[in-house]
């Protein structure tokens, strides 16, 4: 478990799969920010305790997002490419009744600290689309770098959309941590 004031990250409990199921593939308020313009995958409660709440159960590339002891969201991180060590990281914030009160920024925060205490990677990325500007911000004041903006590739609604790369390096990430208190877990 890892603890940043009032945000908590920790593995999903068997109590909490229909809840998460169901914020996920029912009512999914999130969808309309990430990754719109790429449908969502229905998962049956089966697929979905098999696949997804299996890796939140083992909290090894997924955790559970935890506010004032209720599961809001999560975090998760997969390999664009292994080989060269090259992770990137992927938040979803259930409601927007959580969004635009910095616990995305604290719930990363925790993640990308985590992830670089655990595997040997030079940098952490994150995408988003510049429909999603709650999340660009959200990456600029974690001191990401904006590293890549593929303009107008993403069309959503009959507008077009650029898609942007995010990416902090392990020595920037330290040399903040060291700075602001508030980079510092609690495991």
């Amino acid at each position: 478990m890892l603890k940043l004031e009032d945000i908590c990250l920790r593995p999903a409990r068997n109590d909490e799969r229909d809840h998460l199921w169901h914020f996920i593939y029912v009512q999914n308020e999130w969808k309309a920010h990430d990754a719109p313009y790429f449908p969502l995958e229905h998962q049956s409660r089966f697929q979905f305790r098999r696949h997804l709440f299996k890796r939140l159960k083992e909290a090894q590339t997924a955790m559970v997002i935890d506010y004032n002891g209720e599961a809001i969201g999560y975090l998760s991180c997969y390999w664009e490419d292994q080989s060269t060590r090259w992770l990137e990281v992927g938040i979803t914030l259930f409601t927007s009744q959580y969004w635009g009160k910095k616990l995305g920024r604290k719930a990363l925060t925790l993640w990308i600290t985590h992830l670089f205490e655990r595997y040997d990677v030079a940098r952490i990325g994150l995408t988003t689309w510049s429909g999603n500007p709650r999340m660009m911000k959200c990456a600029e004041a974690l001191g990401m770098q904006e590293e890549g903006r593929i303009r107008s590739v993403r069309f959503f609604e009959g507008k077009y959309y650029d898609s942007l790369r995010y990416g902090v390096l392990r020595e920037e990430w330290q040399a903040q941590s060291k700075d602001d208190n508030t980079l510092r877990c609690v495991s």
